[in-house]
């Protein structure tokens, strides 16, 4: 019988802590009936009793974060929902300019080459060698007779 006596009292102790603790940590936006504090209280000066109410009365479900604006899986989500048309429709849309702009790619292959986007200047060095295209004078290659080198 005492040791009968011993597990029950060590049951209730691990009982009571563990109250004590979910009570603690328990998000305030599910708590029922009376204020966080007011359960951590009773948790602590009821041992059983306070523990029992906190799981019967004061813990709230999870069905209960719904009210409060909680997460959602992605079918019961009202908004989730909603955006899917937007979403279908932005996806169509970017279809229609992505054709649109594969047909203006293949008219500029089909009219042949076209005029440079940046045409040469006069004073430009790479005017007027095509091997140099666009580059600039910092990316021409270095020539033996380059101003301020000195030859030794």
């Amino acid at each position: 019988m005492p040791r009968l006596a011993v597990i029950v009292v060590a049951a209730a102790i691990v009982f009571w802590i563990y109250t004590i603790v979910d009570c603690a940590l328990f998000d305030r936006l599910r708590v029922r009936g009376l204020a966080k504090g007011w359960w951590v209280a009773i948790a602590v000066l009821l041992p059983v009793v306070g523990g029992v109410l906190w799981f019967m009365i004061g813990r709230g479900r999870r069905s209960a974060v719904r009210s409060h604006g909680g997460q959602f899986a992605p079918d019961d989500d009202p908004e989730f929902l909603r955006r899917l048309g937007t979403d279908a429709q932005q996806e169509d849309r970017i279809r229609r300019l992505e054709q649109e702009l594969a047909e203006l790619d293949d008219e500029t292959d089909a009219s042949g080459p076209t005029a440079p986007e940046h045409p040469a200047e006069p004073g430009d060095p790479g005017a007027g060698h095509p091997s140099r295209g666009d580059r600039g004078p910092r990316d021409a290659p270095d020539s033996g007779d380059s101003p301020g080198r000195s030859h030794d």
